[in-house]
């Protein structure tokens, strides 16, 4: 398309980092040990790689060969690519969930990354002491100051964090994080996203390196509480409990961490994987990226958060920890946690640097396919599509930010985009790939430019046990939680204004998609995947975009 900029990944080193920065961010280290102590420690691995092998690999080994098809054909954003592997209207318009997830989980996800950055700036900050906790109190009055320090910072008493006549210090990260994601996103595939990813991943993987050594090297830091040990802390998170196997919510939640941990069905693999040539390997890329993202959840995250817990809270105080969820084990515990550790506000600091890192190289991966989806639907330039989604994102943000009280707008959004869009896209795609672009042509465009060849059982596992085992634990987690959802949007005003704010953007994103229709129609384009690639031998040229 004219105004278009070709883009394109430098190396495929590039675009494996920077889907592996995309799927490492907070849940790696704060989501998941949760589950697993929740949920029978090492016995909680089994469903956990059942469901890494039978959903997360193979909907990503798709959307990484139906992004790299759909780039064949000129398309980058998932509505094009997907009208094109799903042959026909309907399958472009469900790919607007594509562009809505990444988008609106933006709006939330950059107030949780400001936060970071800003507790790294507290811990590394040699004029302030950490957060303000101080070591000798007793553990309830640290947890106390901890959580206060926290609703203040974040607003989560009130709403209106913006218009009280002060600058919050939230306020200002907020404004720093969100330029430096436009700053970078500008630059491009290969000058903004791939060269800071290739910097960002190493970083984030020494910094978890520090921690994990001083976690490892805590030993029983309080003689008068011998059983807190690292090696126990290590067994509240590892020691199998086999009896948890029988009870359907340890399989529900394993497939449910695998599925928002590999960052599949989330509208970036399918956008990224578009920028890639003819014969990239999208096998070999997509089980790197897959495994550098178990060695930051597994092997950093499994082995840092619940045993530091547990060397200074014990046992009760780690279930207790574990039990108030994500932002409370990484916001209000870890720091009393770091008050107790020798050189504690050092590895905090290196700690929340590594969330932020985290949270960065995936706020990123989301801004990406909004972009290419405004150049791609409106025929405009990069600057006119950054101008465009800064305003969008602008607006949605500041709407989170002000209605802060009990974070009712930001685990809206999360709840029905971040979490129920990503299960009804994944589900569209596999569909797609395994049943109407079809599983024989689409193993062979998988296969094309391939390393190595796949055993044959997973045609099978992907046309026929992911779908499965994604409908049951669809079927399972509406059952579970639909009902308590509607209920509370019916009670809250916010929610409700949220859910308003999600439909705007819906409605937003199908008529730039129905415009960009009807434009590549007038050009005579190939949408609706009648025609093979440009590049392939014998091809009509008008099948992709010139």
């Amino acid at each position: 398309m004219k105004n278009q900029t070709t883009q394109q990944w430098g190396s495929r080193l590039g675009v494996i980092l920077a889907v592996s920065g995309s799927a490492v961010g907070l849940g790696n280290f704060l989501r998941f040990p949760g589950q697993a102590a929740q949920n029978g420690g090492g016995s909680f691995m089994i469903p956990y790689f059942l469901a890494l092998l039978l959903l997360g690999i193979p909907i990503g080994w798709a959307e990484w060969t139906m992004g790299r098809y759909g780039g064949r054909k000129g398309f980058h954003s998932a509505p094009a690519i997907l009208g094109v592997v799903g042959k026909g209207a309907i399958a472009r318009y469900l790919g607007v969930i594509g562009v809505l997830i990444p988008l609106a989980v933006y709006f939330y996800y950059i107030l949780i990354e400001s936060w970071c950055l800003s507790y790294a700036f507290d811990y590394f900050n040699p004029f302030t002491d950490g957060i303000g906790i101080d070591s000798t109190a007793p553990i309830a009055e640290q947890t106390r100051v901890s959580t206060e320090h926290f609703d203040e910072f974040t607003g989560a008493k009130f709403d209106g964090l913006m218009l009280d006549g002060a600058i919050h210090q939230s306020v200002v990260f907020w404004a720093i994080v969100f330029t430096i994601n436009v700053a970078l996103v500008y630059r491009g595939i290969s000058k903004g996203i791939e060269k800071f990813c290739q910097i960002a991943m190493p970083v984030m993987a020494v910094c978890a390196l520090i921690v994990l050594a001083r976690v490892l090297t805590l030993g029983t830091p309080d003689p008068g509480n011998p059983e807190q040990n690292v090696a126990n802390g290590l067994g509240q998170m590892w020691n199998p409990s086999f009896e948890v196997l029988r009870n359907p919510q340890t399989w529900l939640a394993a497939a449910g961490q695998i599925f928002f941990s590999l960052s599949v069905g989330f509208g970036v693999i399918i956008n990224y994987a578009s920028y890639m040539k003819k014969r990239d390997d999208v096998i070999v890329s997509g089980i790197t990226a897959s495994a550098t993202n178990e060695l930051f959840e597994v092997g950093f995250g499994g082995m840092i958060t619940i045993p530091a817990a547990f060397v200074f809270l014990g046992a009760s105080g780690t279930i207790a920890a574990v039990q108030t969820g994500t932002f409370g084990l990484g916001f209000k515990t870890l720091p009393v946690v770091f008050a107790q550790m020798p050189a504690g506000n050092v590895i905090g600091g290196f700690w929340f640097f590594m969330l932020f890192l985290a949270a960065i190289t995936s706020s990123l991966s989301m801004l990406q396919p909004t972009l290419a989806f405004f150049e791609e639907s409106l025929g405009i330039s990069r600057r006119r599509a950054t101008t465009m989604m800064v305003v969008i994102s602008l607006l949605g943000s500041s709407f989170v930010l002000f209605y802060s009280k009990d974070l009712a707008a930001l685990s809206t959004i999360d709840d029905w985009v971040g979490t129920l869009g990503i299960f009804v896209l994944a589900m569209v795609q596999i569909v797609c790939f395994g049943w109407v672009f079809g599983i024989d042509r689409g193993w062979k465009e998988m296969h094309q430019g391939s390393q190595i060849r796949l055993w044959g059982c997973f045609r099978f596992v992907m046309r026929y046990l992911t779908p499965l085992f994604l409908i049951v634990v669809f079927v399972a987690f509406c059952y579970t939680n639909l009902e308590d959802w509607i209920r509370a949007v019916g009670k809250s005003p916010v929610k409700q204004m949220s859910i308003g704010l999600i439909g705007a953007t819906v409605l937003l994103l199908v008529v730039c998609t129905r415009i960009g229709e009807k434009r590549w129609r007038a050009m005579g384009l190939d949408l609706d995947g009648k025609l093979p690639p440009p590049d392939e031998v014998g091809s009509n040229p008008r099948g992709g975009v010139r």
